[in-house]
């Protein structure tokens, strides 16, 4: 069996997720322009790989202290169904079938916690969300810890070859499609590394190893 592993933000999603989510916790009330312009600074950061992605996680997680894990899933739901949906790309969902329809493993493999990824997952029917993970205790209230490793750079890897140890396939023998740098790792790691809308400095790197790349 082989995989076909999806990032999500600015790869099947055009748009950065997590400053979609910031404008919807604005337009009901729970941030403020200064959440938002916060947000948009360490998108900024994320995509020059300059950002302590684990030192920011902590903060962000903190904050969700005693929280209802279902409260968060039916909220994703809403604010992807209001806010996400109509950035998901076509050529996107093209791939996603054409990857189907050779019998390969589907799989988002994203920096987003699973509250996040599963809406577009069920949308486009890939049975397995790799993801950060948040702590939640025996009550169903987030504890504001993430699981280690973050989902991440090498913590990427890490997770990614736990579900193919679950499933049985070779990551080294996988088709990964990312736009950016901070999964390089993972790109390396498996035989398909397939470039999307990327940043410029893997867009360089891509150039440079004769790597696919794509427009979607």
């Amino acid at each position: 069996m082989r995989a076909a592993l999806f990032d999500m933000d600015r790869t099947l999603v055009r748009k950065e997720t997590g400053t979609l989510y910031v404008k919807y916790q604005h337009a009901i009330g729970e941030a403020t322009r200064r959440d938002l312009l916060r947000v948009l600074y360490w998108v900024t950061q994320y995509t020059l790989g300059v950002i302590d992605a684990k030192a920011v996680a902590t903060k962000a997680v903190l904050q969700m202290k005693g929280t209802p894990e279902m409260a968060m899933a039916t909220r994703c739901d809403d604010w992807f169904r209001r806010y996400v949906e109509t950035h998901v790309c076509d050529l996107g969902r093209r791939a996603v079938e054409l990857h189907r329809e050779r019998g390969d493993l589907l799989a988002i493999v994203t920096g987003a916690t699973p509250y996040a990824a599963r809406p577009l997952a069920r949308r486009l029917g890939i049975p397995h969300v790799v993801a950060s993970e948040l702590e939640v205790d025996d009550t169903g209230l987030f504890t504001g810890r993430f699981v280690d490793p973050l989902c991440y750079g090498d913590g990427k890897i890490v997770r990614a070859k736990r579900l193919a140890e679950e499933h049985g396939f070779a990551l080294e023998e996988a088709t990964f499609y990312s736009d950016s740098y901070t999964d390089l790792p993972l790109l390396e790691a498996v035989a398909e590394p397939v470039i999307v809308n990327p940043d410029p400095r893997l867009e360089r790197v891509a150039k440079q190893r004769g790597w696919r790349i794509e427009a979607w």
